[in-house]
Parts: C-alpha cells; structure tokens; sequence
C-alpha cells in the first residue's frame, strides 16, 4: 500500500539558476527573476539540444527527414 501522504510531499530542491531554495510558483526557481533570465538564455541561444543530424536537417523553416543514400 503507498502512503498518499508521503507521496504527496516533495523533496526541497535548489534553484536552477541561483541555486537558492526553489519557490513552488516558479518551480524549478526561486524567484521570477531566475525564469526569466533561463528562458532569456535559451532565446540568446546559450542552451543547446543537439540532435541527430544523420536522421535530419532543417530548411527554410522546417525539418525535413534526411533520405537514406
């Protein structure tokens, strides 16, 4: 049997960014200063999810499934 109150309760966790308990309303940062400076840092391009260039590439916008040769 699991305990639904147990389940229930999180873990404290640190801030992403300033590494300062992280507030629930802004989770996983402390504050709206943090979030915004993390998405404006995704914007500027400083985070990167590197993908499988064998599998596609990008065109005028769009993906486009690269063909086997």
């Amino acid at each position: 049997m699991i305990d639904t109150e147990a389940s229930k309760k999180e873990l404290p966790q640190k801030c992403a960014l300033c590494k300062k308990k992280a507030v629930r309303a802004y989770r996983p940062f402390c504050s709206k200063r943090c979030k915004d400076i993390d998405l404006g840092n995704w914007f500027m391009g400083k985070y990167v999810i590197v993908g499988d260039e064998e599998h596609e590439k990008q065109e005028g916008g769009e993906i486009i499934p690269l063909k086997n040769e």
